[in-house]
């Protein structure tokens, strides 16, 4: 299935202005990176020659992987060169910067990974196929990416937002891939603000507005924004009310079959 096209230019716009917030205000994907390195250390071996990490960000999952893991070479993707700035020059990497959909990956991989990133994916069956051509036999696939309930409120409110697979739909096209699941899991997740314009604020400060193609706020329709957003307010125990934004995480480890 193909996504309608995704403005990449936009994505790394967003993500490059958010670069210096990012690290702040990303606790959700921050939270699961960490997660999504539990499982590899659960499921996976410690001991690598070649790892491929597709959109590398400020290096959530990557300062994982390096502090815990044996590598003796890693090569990180993302859309933007400013991403170099995030990671120390005497680490053993090499930078792959493009577009992944663009790009070809590097050969002979034992572990590819990738936390928070493949929902921007215009086709993201090109991108399993890819990955299996180009890992080793029995090598390692082991990546996050967000469920059709991600960032709801905004999509019901604003239209706005990607198109999102469903776990079961994700589960069957990794094994049309020749994909074996040794785990595959989903969660709900909400972070609450004290006012819809923080919601705002959150997005803008960890890229997710490069979602919003031709959308511009007007001082009528921020004001509908915050109104209409009431829908998916909570009080709490003390009284103070409390607006939600949903996170969906799926978490998928994979190994090629030989």
């Amino acid at each position: 299935m193909k996504h309608p096209e995704i403005d990449k230019s936009q994505v790394a716009l967003r993500f490059a202005q958010a670069g210096q917030s990012y690290t702040e205000h990303a606790v959700v994907q921050k939270n699961i990176a960490q997660q999504l390195f539990n499982l590899i250390s659960e499921y996976c071996p410690a001991h690598y020659e070649n790892v491929f990490e597709i959109g590398c960000g400020s290096g959530n999952l990557t300062e994982l992987l390096l502090q815990n893991l044996q590598i003796k070479h890693l090569i990180l993707n993302d859309l933007y060169p400013e991403v170099q700035q995030h990671f120390s020059a005497d680490k053993p990497i090499e930078y792959r910067i493009g577009d992944i959909e663009q790009l070809e990956f590097p050969k002979h991989l034992d572990l590819i990974a990738s936390s928070s990133v493949l929902q921007w994916m215009s086709d993201l069956n090109g991108i399993f196929q890819q990955a299996f051509h180009h890992l080793n036999p029995n090598a390692y696939f082991c990546f996050s990416t967000f469920g059709q309930h991600n960032l709801q409120e905004i999509k019901s409110l604003t239209g706005q937002g990607l198109n999102y697979l469903s776990i079961d739909d994700l589960q069957q096209q990794l094994k049309r891939n020749g994909f074996e699941i040794l785990h595959i899991s989903e969660q709900i997740e909400h972070l609450n603000f004290p006012h819809p314009k923080y919601i705002l604020q959150h997005l803008k400060a960890t890229g997710v507005t490069a979602t919003a193609s031709g959308f511009r706020w007007t001082k009528q329709s921020l004001a509908d924004f915050y109104h209409h957003y009431q829908q998916f307010s909570q009080v709490d125990q003390s009284g103070n009310v409390h607006y939600s934004l949903t996170y969906h995480p799926i978490y998928c480890i994979l190994r090629r079959m030989s």
